[in-house]
């Protein structure tokens, strides 16, 4: 299934780029005048084959996962905080929420990996089928819940593999789904967001594999330790490295063996993005992270993301480098969830509607610039 949806990527039509860019040179500024909005509109033709594309409905997805790893001490808070916030994201309490409200985006919360059985929780409201595989259920606030659980949490990275090879193909599967399914439900821009304590850990794994640098030369704090933890989270992902031996050259090893259950989901949904020619706007350093598993699957993904801002953490620069993006924002951003990709939303969707809305030399009457 992974397999049959790669094969149908294609990589965007140049000429759609050249017939936006000819449009927008004849709209009422001087030429190149509003920078990367141009660029935004001019890749959203491209990516959608259509010469005026609509932006009718956006969504975030965030995957939600808990990691082995957290018991080596590499993240500032204790694994509990994944289910506690996924409560959260549910009851709209979190940023995620706040911001994707203000950019007219759905949230649907995707548990692939929390080490807890959400469907027998007293917290969540009583499940339903859903269409699109797994079940869904609806916070008292109105946020999508979907558990498509593959692992409950992976394991230590520093003592085992993450998962088995089956358990990460399942993980990119599931993201693949999510982004053939909402598409048919007529969402037509996409975000990434993820919740999972210390996954800042495997995400600097993945970087230094993919991109080939030095560990240290990826790895941030993630949630704020101190030094002394931060040269530990190091070593522990040395350590992971090295005993995993995760082969560079198939990004899906690398992602079952030091990776984990949300970078899976992030993963399959830009390969189904892509093939659904749809737009997908990537978070920080852990959506990153699955974004640049989905590259090495197949290269002509990058033609459908959008990097929506710099995170502070060193590696998600590197990867982003690796891939050609260029971000959107700088903010001083180390949250994820999402709230990076549904600000950056506003920015893309501003540049549509300049190219769509905006009048035309021709139709204002105003004198174009004279040639010569």
């Amino acid at each position: 299934m992974m397999k049959d949806t790669v094969t149908k990527i294609q990589g965007i039509d140049a000429s759609l780029l050249k017939q936006a860019q000819a449009r927008l040179d004849k709209l009422t500024k001087p030429k190149d005048s509003l920078g990367r909005l141009e660029e935004f509109a001019q890749r959203l033709v491209a990516i959608t084959g259509n010469t005026m594309p609509d932006i009718d409905k956006k969504v975030v997805f965030t995957f939600a996962g808990d990691h082995g790893v957290a018991e080596e001490g590499v993240s500032a808070f204790p694994k509990e905080v994944t289910r506690e916030m996924v409560l959260n994201f549910i009851n709209k309490g979190a940023a995620i929420n706040v911001l994707a409200r203000h950019a007219g985006a759905d949230v649907v919360v995707v548990d692939i990996g929390v080490d807890l059985d959400f469907l027998n929780d007293p917290d969540i409201p009583p499940f339903s089928t859903c269409e699109i595989g797994g079940k869904i259920a609806f916070g008292k606030n109105g946020v999508a819940f979907i558990s498509n659980k593959v692992v409950y949490g992976t394991q230590n990275i520093s003592k085992w593999p993450a998962m088995t090879r089956k358990e990460a193909e399942q993980c990119v599967q599931t993201g693949i789904d999510l982004a053939i399914g909402y598409s048919k439900q007529g969402y037509s821009m996409f975000g990434t967001g993820d919740m999972g304590i210390a996954n800042t850990t495997p995400s600097s794994a993945i970087a230094a594999l993919l991109t080939g640098r030095e560990v240290k030369d990826v790895t941030g704090r993630g949630t704020g330790i101190d030094g002394h933890a931060f040269e530990h989270k190091i070593r522990v992902i040395e350590q992971a490295i090295a005993l995993n031996k995760p082969d560079p050259s198939d990004p899906i090893d690398v992602l079952a063996k030091v990776g984990g259950a949300e970078i899976g989901g992030i993963t399959g949904l830009i390969l189904g993005c892509a093939s659904q020619k749809r737009p997908v706007v990537i978070d920080g350093l852990i959506s990153t992270a699955g974004a640049l598993v989905a590259y090495f699957i197949e290269p002509k993904t990058k033609d459908y993301m959008f990097a929506s801002h710099q995170s502070v953490e060193i590696g998600h620069r590197v990867m982003l480098d690796k891939m050609g993006l260029t971000p959107i924002l700088d903010l001083n951003l180390r949250l994820g969830e999402g709230t990076g990709a549904v600000l950056a939303m506003f920015l893309i969707e501003a540049g549509l509607k300049i190219y769509k809305e905006m009048a035309t030399f021709g139709e204002a009457g105003v004198s174009e610039k004279k040639q010569g």
